[in-house]
């Protein structure tokens, strides 16, 4: 084998390809944890994206949402933590500081929802500019705050701690590493994938789902055959708000145990881009979100330890810059790949209003 190897590496130009390939292979079982925990904000993301579009509802207000609700999270945990402090429990390091924390987090994301959902749904407001305004007030906000905060250095409630499974379960072979990026995780990370589970069932498997796609799709024959299309549409934004809410706790008090400002990164606007890459359903965003998340943790090991031979001395070429950009970069090409192929549901972003009784 070793030989073959050899042999496909030494082709002039495809050789370089065929060593970035075994690169590629030989990294991934390695940062497999770091891969699903970078997915877990964009995953979430996409999850609120696919809850909202799914009903007919617009929501490019994510990212704000994301970010409202880690920088609340944060700032109640630093509230809270001097009446409940407690040393870190034996489950994560949970305290009940930092579970007030995260129900605070998800609290706000439900209201920013609200918020988005009356001014779309009953106000019939641009869906684009309701969200947008929810973006840059989000931004604006949270920034002027945390610089008013942070002169006084508070100390938060601190972060989850991840689950460390059993050494000889993350070496069984070929298994092995996906056992270990599946637990190898905190709280927030690990529920990400019951969610996406029990969302796709349900979406698909349920009354209630069948209900979501027929007011996303036709809402005046959902409405004919007895569906409140209206109160439909308030519960599933509301509902997507507790995705987004969720994260944003992870972002300040399981990925970190900080707040920063802006420290959403575009991951709200990744996050509606792999809803589309996935074509609305929760597994296809889930496996987007996977794929677009790969790449930061790519670029970050090859930037941090490159690879050997030919091919690290051309990658140790690239600015760092470039790995920097990578997610973005292969977000853009991916979703420039599949706009006109993936169809959202047909009442998508169209406001609806009940017929006058006659």
């Amino acid at each position: 084998m070793d030989p073959l190897i050899s042999t496909l590496y030494s082709i002039p130009v495809a050789g370089v390809l065929f060593q970035l390939g075994g690169y590629l292979i030989a990294l991934v079982p390695q940062i497999s944890p770091i891969i699903l925990q970078s997915a877990t904000p964009i995953a979430l993301a996409a999850l609120c994206g696919v809850m909202c579009e799914r009903s007919g509802v617009v929501n490019i207000g994510i990212e704000g949402t994301m970010l409202a609700a880690a920088f609340v999270g944060w700032y109640v945990g630093v509230l809270v933590q001097p009446a409940l402090g407690t040393p870190p429990g034996d489950i994560f390091g949970a305290t009940p500081a930092l579970l007030v924390a995260v129900a605070a987090a998800l609290a706000t994301g439900i209201a920013i929802s609200a918020l988005h959902a009356w001014l779309s749904i009953s106000v019939r407001a641009d869906q684009i500019i309701s969200g947008t305004i929810i973006n840059i007030a989000a931004f604006g906000l949270t920034g002027y705050l945390n610089t008013l905060i942070s002169t006084t250095s508070p100390n938060g409630a601190g972060a989850f701690v991840p689950f460390i499974p059993p050494r000889w379960l993350v070496e069984i072979p070929l298994v092995g590493w996906i056992l270990d990026m599946l637990l190898n995780q905190g709280p927030i990370t690990m529920s990400l994938i019951v969610i996406v589970v029990v969302f796709q069932i349900l979406l698909f498997r349920s009354r209630w789902g069948l209900r979501t796609r027929a007011v996303g799709e036709h809402p005046r024959a959902a409405e004919t055959v007895g569906i409140d299309v209206i109160w439909v549409r308030y519960r599933n934004v509301i509902l997507g708000g507790l995705f987004a809410g969720l994260a944003g706790a992870f972002l300040s008090l399981e990925g970190t145990n900080s707040f920063q400002q802006g420290m959403t990164t575009g991951r709200g606007f990744i996050g509606l881009a792999a809803m589309i890459v996935g074509r609305w359903t929760p597994l296809g965003a889930f496996g987007a979100a996977l794929l677009f998340s790969s790449t930061t943790a790519i670029g970050y090991s090859i930037s941090i330890f490159p690879p050997t031979g030919e091919l690290g001395d051309i990658l140790g070429l690239m600015p760092g810059q470039l790995y920097d950009a990578l997610p973005y970069l292969v977000t853009i090409i991916i979703l420039a790949g599949v706009v006109g192929r993936s169809i959202p549901p047909a009442a998508d972003g169209q406001p609806y209003e009940r017929e006058a009784a006659t």
